[in-house]
């Protein structure tokens, strides 16, 4: 039988070597945690480090001073863009006015 849990939370559990499992036993006593508020801290930091990394967009210098001039000089639309924006508009007005649209 598993001890209870609270419906917060959930459990997780890792298979080590013995070796492995000293260390971290050293490295929580050392920061005065028990193992597992340790593990849980070192997993959530390193989580988070990871989340940020990878959510971060990394361009040259060049592509950096691209992407500011499109910004900032973005080119003409394509007629075919141009005109779905317009029919767009045109239904998404129309439905505001409570026009019964049938495609």
């Amino acid at each position: 039988m598993q001890p209870q849990t609270s419906k917060n939370q959930a459990r997780i559990g890792a298979r080590v070597p013995p070796e492995v499992l000293r260390t971290l036993h050293r490295a929580a006593e050392l920061t005065g945690a028990t193992l597992n508020q340790f593990l849980v801290q070192a997993a959530l930091k390193e989580a988070q480090t990871v989340i940020e990394r990878e959510q971060r967009l990394h361009l040259s210098e060049r592509d950096a001073k691209r992407l500011l001039d499109l910004l900032e000089n973005p080119p003409p639309s394509a007629p075919a863009l141009s005109a779905a924006q317009h029919r767009y508009q045109t239904l998404k007005r129309d439905a505001d006015s409570g026009f019964d649209w049938q495609p």
